[in-house]
């Protein structure tokens, strides 16, 4: 990044939480955009901030098409308004679920929107891309062209939660033995040994659990798993390490999505005593003080400075 001035920082609608986190630190300057709606439900955004010749952050999660449409429209009107270099911050690169086909003639759904995102023009020098904690690391071979992708991982943010959910004696859990290689490295960096819950599909979506690896009699169990959607797996999970004599169960993510009702189905299962989730998803910001006690959120805020700063790895003097 260029050193000499701020980087000027963009966001959608539903990020602006986290642009003023990065707009609060040294070197970052808030770029404002112009919005409206035309009567027929067409947007209507001008970028105000004049880019032309600056080093210019993007930041905005792919929470539905809407705002997957705004990253694009906003991408390209940033880097025709003449920016330096163009760098797209998404927190949450939904999508998730449809990041490879199982059955003929589906669509997967992750690789046609980063074809969409990598067909942004490129800037006078060069465009990238930052995702957060992905399911599926495959998921950055789906960028093409001139864009870079890079893959940010919270780690450090995660181990924080864990810690102070876990207490002085605790189990790492997974949901189930698909995340076993994180959680297992995990549990390495914490010093804690790492249980895993084995499951089978009875029909559709429901699972049932069929064995589970490690002693968890008379301990904390910490579950982690990078995004918590619907939670029923979280919830399966709980019960299996209860059912084995766990003390009692905490549950950390990346992604707090919860949509609907999700959140208060977790709670009102009684299987959880607190969620730590962090920032990344919009749904978790705002759902954290009507739940206050049981949802915790933790920034990722210092992670994307760290990345974008002027001290960021590759800055450029």
């Amino acid at each position: 990044m260029n050193r000499n001035r701020p980087v000027l920082v963009f966001c959608t609608e539903r990020y602006r939480y986290l642009s003023d986190a990065l707009c609060a630190a040294p070197g970052f300057e808030r770029g404002e955009i112009e919005r409206r709606m035309f009567p027929d439900g067409e947007h209507y955004r001008r970028v105000l901030t004049p880019v032309a010749g600056r080093d210019v952050v993007l930041l905005g999660g792919t929470v539905d098409d809407d705002a997957t449409l705004e990253i694009y429209d906003l991408g390209c009107c940033l880097v025709q308004s003449g920016a330096h270099i163009l760098t797209l911050v998404l927190p949450w690169f939904g999508y998730q679920t449809m990041e490879r086909a199982v059955y003929p003639g589906e669509v997967v759904t992750a690789k046609t929107r980063a074809r969409l995102l990598s067909s942004i023009p490129i800037a006078g020098s060069g465009n990238r891309i930052l995702l957060v904690d992905l399911h599926s690391e495959g998921i950055t071979q789906y960028f093409e062209g001139n864009i870079c992708p890079v893959h940010v991982y919270a780690k450090d943010v995660v181990l924080d939660s864990i810690r102070r959910l876990g207490g002085d004696n605790f189990v790492l859990g997974a949901t189930d033995a698909g995340r076993a290689k994180w959680v297992e490295s995990l549990a390495n960096d914490l010093g804690v040994d790492a249980a895993f819950v084995f499951k089978r599909r009875v029909s559709g979506d429901h699972t049932e659990v069929t064995a589970l690896a490690a002693d968890v009699s008379g301990k904390t169990v910490v579950i982690y798993d990078d995004m918590i959607r619907t939670g029923g797996s979280l919830r399966g999970a709980a019960r299996a390490f209860l059912d084995a004599g766990a003390k009692d169960i905490a549950a950390v993510t990346t992604h707090g999505v919860f949509p609907n009702d999700a959140l208060d189905k977790l709670k009102a299962s009684g299987v959880l005593r607190e969620i730590a989730a962090t920032d990344s998803h919009p749904r978790a910001v705002e759902l954290a003080p009507e739940a206050a006690g049981f949802l915790q959120v933790q920034s990722i805020a210092p992670l994307l400075i760290s990345q974008l700063g002027p001290d960021a790895p590759g800055g450029a003097a």
